[in-house]
């Protein structure tokens, strides 16, 4: 243990046992080198003084949110690195109603927040991604994501202005606690910067008033150039909150899950968000005796949510989504999945295993809505090519597809294959789910063919000219600018960090 950093930061927030911080070496798909030790500051004032503590003494800082990283983002350098736990920051410092703004610390979780505001009819305006129940507003400031209020823009686009602490300790406020940007956007430029250039203490967001009356959809479609061109049908019309699909292996897979409607906790929350008894006992009667067999013939599916103040306006939004996706191609089918999801839009976290405890790793590209169905072809005639050692290897693939703007859809591929948990898994998964699972054995060979298969799908991401979010470790983010565009990049990471320090090689910088 360093002394400097034992004199300088409480010893109550710091880990030091090997046995505590193994654990934080690891994400969702990797892991890498063990921390000097973890630092989980209490207080804003603390977390600056800690990081100068480190920095002075030449240790590099790596900041962690909620830990469901799958790109790399906190695992560490090969050099002495203080991992900074943000965990303990979650204090709400102001909801201003009049302004329409919400300042929070970091450490706080989307989920947390949500809780918070629902009460006041309020919601941030892009509020979070499937993972909220731990994934954290820093984390997501800092990584990005897109999911709950994707209409409104990614997660970073809910930003006003951030508290940051630099590599040196100073505390930096970004921007305008009400409007953004004011001139130059210094706010922007710390978004989605993996923490490349700071750690984010504290934020301002944007927030809006949370729906009053919502519409379901869900749809079927047998090709796949149906449910795109539907998905960018609907982007562009921007009439619907929410917009996501899955392919028919992934909603095989999540039909294996004990965690639709046969599970009574979200069966009981949907009924209780429908706001009145009839109400309640009509959906819930429906959604039961839909059960798990409506997407059993399906080979794709659209799943779609209309949010207005008044119900009319939501079922008017909701008739004209249907007459687009119809267009395409698509026919109705039970409304299940989005009504459980929307009323309980932050579930265990179960779902980074497969459904026989399998491993699960995620890749991702946005592309516009010209260039889905090409995009999308492009990744099965890779998957074909790979079809052979796919089988031998025990790896399967499917796909979550989802509206992220009038202009952009996300495809993410995501992988299963059979290999035993980390303890990140451990951790994350609820116990008595765990317990359920068969499990595999240590499986080396398979996970090395999966990382030279997720190497191959983002170089197609890359020749297709699709972007990403949770750039991190994983995502070569300096050949999709130019040299002068990375020249500026380069430029300000050494004004901000002269001495290469914070969270080192991430976005590749």
């Amino acid at each position: 243990m360093n002394a400097a950093l034992a004199s300088a930061i409480p010893a109550a927030e710091l880990l030091t046992d090997p046995a505590e911080t193994d654990l934080f070496r690891h994400d969702v798909y990797a892991s890498g080198p063990a921390p000097l030790c973890v630092f989980r500051p209490a207080t804003v004032e603390s977390l600056a003084t800690g990081i100068g503590a480190a920095t002075r003494e030449g240790i590099a800082i790596v900041p962690r949110g909620g830990g469901m990283s799958y790109t790399g983002g906190y695992l560490g350098p090969d050099r002495p690195f203080l991992l900074v736990d943000t965990s303990a920051l979650t204090r709400i410092v102001e909801i201003n109603e009049a302004d329409m703004t919400v300042t929070v610390e970091c450490g706080i979780t989307w989920k947390e927040l949500a809780a918070a505001l629902r009460p006041r009819g309020l919601r941030v305006k892009s509020w979070g991604t499937l993972s909220g129940i731990n994934a954290t507003v820093g984390g997501g400031m800092s990584q990005n994501g897109v999911f709950w209020g994707a209409s409104g823009g990614s997660l970073v686009d809910a930003a006003l202005s951030f508290d940051v602490v630099l590599a040196d300790g100073t505390l930096l406020t970004t921007g305008s606690a009400f409007f953004r940007p004011y001139g130059p956007d210094l706010t922007g430029l710390f978004a989605a910067d993996c923490g490349a250039f700071g750690v984010k203490a504290r934020a301002t967001l944007r927030l809006v008033r949370e729906g009053a009356a919502f519409a379901y959809g869900s749809f079927a479609f047998d090709t796949p150039e149906g449910v795109f061109g539907a998905m960018a049908a609907v982007g562009r019309e921007g009439l619907a909150a929410e917009c996501f699909g899955f392919d028919p292996f992934l909603q095989a897979q999540r039909m294996k899950r004990d965690s639709l409607a046969s599970d009574v906790k979200s069966l009981a929350a949907m009924m209780k968000a429908q706001g009145s008894v009839f109400k309640a006992l009509k959906e819930g009667a429906k959604v039961a005796l839909a059960g798990r067999s409506f997407l059993d013939d399906v080979p794709f599916s659209l799943h779609t949510i209309a949010e207005r103040r008044r119900q009319a306006d939501a079922d008017a939004d909701m008739a004209e989504i249907t007459r687009i996706v119809e267009g395409f191609g698509g026919r109705q089918i039970e409304n299940t999945i989005p009504k459980i999801l929307r009323a309980s839009p932050f579930p265990p976290v179960n779902s980074i295993v497969g459904p026989a405890g399998e491993r699960w790793v995620p890749v991702h590209g946005f592309l516009p809505g010209s260039r889905l169905v090409e995009g999308w072809a492009a990744i099965q005639q890779l998957f074909a090519e790979n079809a052979a050692a796919m089988e031998a290897h025990g790896v399967q693939a499917g796909a979550l597809l989802a509206v992220v703007s009038p202009q952009v859809s996300l495809i993410e591929p995501v992988f299963f294959w059979p290999d035993e948990l980390n303890p990140l898994h451990r951790h994350a998964v609820e116990p008595a789910h765990l317990a359920r699972l068969k499990g595999f054995a240590a499986n080396p060979a398979s996970t090395a063919f999966v990382g030279q298969l997720r190497k191959d799908l983002i170089a197609l991401f890359q020749r297709l000219g699709a972007v990403h979010v949770q750039v991190a470790r994983s995502y070569p983010l300096k050949a999709a600018h130019q040299p002068e565009g990375w020249a500026a990049l380069e430029a300000l990471k050494a004004q901000l960090d002269p001495q290469g320090l914070m969270n080192p090689g991430v976005l590749g910088l």
